[in-house]
């Protein structure tokens, strides 16, 4: 059973500690995603048939050549997320008291759940109120579920304590901006006309390049992402990857 409550300065070591996992564990699926690409495959099969060459012949350098350049893709992708986790730390995630807490448009929740008679952090969401002309709404740039906790209710839970947020603030809708290699969050690139009671989610799907669509989904296929996994925004991390967004 996990309780959810407002952060607290107790809280600091275990949230860091799930925020780098939830940031990390996406530098696999990138690499995947990059290297399984038609361009890739291509870039990777040449690299090799050059190392093949220019070692006479030799299949251990063609062997050797192409994973160099696998190690190159999986290195940049590693950077690209570890440099958007140091970037965080050096912002927002600094000093989640003044970057959430004190401002009351903006909030901060842990999922505590008991484990041997101890209390742990199993979860996290925060959402930051944004205004634009068409009215404010609430921005999510961290939301993550344990991987041991995943698929139990507690994304679902998560979800309910931004939804309530929102509303009670006045928000018009919700935005979560991810990106491609987020395995976890597919569900929510899928168009949906209808939102919870009036308040309604759109996701800005960032894809690996800087190319980009908006969609309007269900709190429904909102609660189906995060409860796989972990959402975190504004990340673009891949290699020369084309991707469509109609």
């Amino acid at each position: 059973t996990c309780t959810i409550r407002e952060y607290q300065a107790e809280d600091k070591d275990a949230v860091i500690s799930l925020f780098r996992n939830g940031i990390l564990e996406h530098v696999y699926p990138a690499f995947f995603k990059t290297i399984s690409h038609p361009d890739q495959i291509g870039v990777t099969l040449s690299i090799s048939m050059a190392g093949y060459v220019l070692g006479g012949s030799s299949y251990f350098m063609a062997l050797l050549f192409g994973g160099a350049w696998a190690g190159l893709i999986y290195y940049c992708c590693y950077e690209i997320y570890e440099g958007y986790r140091l970037s965080r730390m050096a912002t927002d995630m600094a000093d989640i008291q003044a970057s959430f807490l004190d401002n009351p448009d903006n909030g901060f929740w842990v999922a505590k759940a008991e484990v041997n008679g101890k209390s742990k952090v199993a979860g996290l969401v925060a959402v930051i109120g944004q205004d634009e002309r068409d009215g404010s709404y609430g921005e999510v740039p961290h939301l993550i579920v344990s991987f041991a906790y995943r698929k139990k209710g507690l994304g679902s839970q998560l979800a309910h304590k931004v939804m309530e947020f929102c509303k009670d603030r006045g928000f018009s809708r919700v935005v979560l901006e991810t990106s491609s290699p987020q395995t976890a969050a597919n569900a929510l690139y899928t168009i949906q006309d209808n939102g919870l009671h009036g308040l309604k989610l759109k996701t800005r799907g960032y894809f690996t390049t800087v190319r980009r669509t908006d969609w309007l989904l269900s709190f429904t296929h909102f609660q189906q992402a995060i409860e796989t996994g972990s959402l975190e925004s504004k990340l673009v991390c891949s290699v020369s990857v084309k991707q469509s967004c109609n």
